[in-house]
């Protein structure tokens, strides 16, 4: 009974993404929980670039960070994510994988990222990305499109952004009878201080609402890290609690969802230059 219930959870987000063109790698339940701090210059993390190219030219240091959800408590439906950014005097750059599903339907990204700061006021980034699904009694099918980025910095505390993923369209699969969805976003973070941080975002993704996000992060006695936040699309919640140590940091999340539940997760970072002392 639980196979079959996990196995039509899964078929029935297939089948709602297919029926607005869009792919559910798009806006995962809880990650914007991981790319919370792409609006913030003084809390940055390897995840950050993942909401908006932009922020990985701020990337001070190289580092990795993984992310793993139990989607609505079923491990058909559970979701991961790896993130990597690396700078270097060319400009920074980033890898993208995401991963979702199970044996009878799975979805992908890889992507591969690059950011540059253009002087005190503007960054930019574009991500180039590889997307395909797997449904064993149907096919497979997969495309290739990009993503781009800009922030503004208007004050040290004061930055704001704009993001378009697949602007110009694409088709999957040989026939390519299945549209992929472009999504548009414009996105805001106030550095109140060293350690209170909020950011919104606004998106409009093809044949869908508007959706909004909005989060907080709070960092306190420098090792220890708070996030929560909402989603107005499906009127959930996300929200977790963080601890750092060395060069590691290791976060436990969880995301609520009105109709299907809890959806835990779990987040680890590791740079690979020790951050200097606040």
């Amino acid at each position: 009974m639980r196979k079959f219930l996990s196995f039509a959870i899964a078929l029935l987000l297939c089948l709602q993404g297919f029926q607005s063109f869009t792919q559910s790698l798009r806006y995962n339940i809880s990650m914007p929980y991981t790319s919370l701090g792409a609006y913030s210059s003084r809390q940055t993390d390897p995840f950050g670039f993942t909401g908006n190219q932009a922020a990985l030219a701020r990337l001070e240091s190289a580092g990795v960070g993984i992310w793993g959800e139990k989607r609505f408590m079923l491990s058909e439906t559970s979701v991961y994510g790896l993130a990597a950014g690396i700078p270097t005097k060319l400009g920074n750059f980033g890898v993208q994988v995401n991963y979702s599903g199970f044996s009878n339907f799975n979805d992908n990204k890889v992507g591969l990222a690059y950011a540059r700061s253009l002087g005190k006021l503007l960054d930019l980034g574009v991500q180039f990305n590889y997307y395909g699904y797997r449904i064993p009694q149907y096919g497979n099918a997969s495309a290739v499109n990009f993503e781009i980025g800009a922030i503004m910095h208007f004050s040290e505390k004061f930055h704001g952004g704009i993001h378009a993923y697949n602007p110009v369209g694409g088709k999957l699969g040989k026939l390519e009878d299945e549209k992929l969805a472009a999504a548009y976003k414009i996105g805001l973070g106030y550095d109140a201080t060293d350690n209170f941080y909020v950011s919104t975002e606004i998106i409009k993704e093809e044949d869908k609402p508007v959706n909004v996000i909005g989060g907080v992060q709070y960092q306190f006695m420098k090792k220890f890290f708070a996030r929560a936040g909402f989603i107005s699309e499906t009127g959930s919640a996300f929200g977790g609690a963080g601890v750092g140590w060395q060069n590691l940091r290791l976060d436990i999340a969880a995301n609520y969802h009105p109709q299907l539940g809890f959806s835990p997760g779990i987040l680890l970072i590791a740079n690979f230059k020790k951050e200097k002392e606040k």
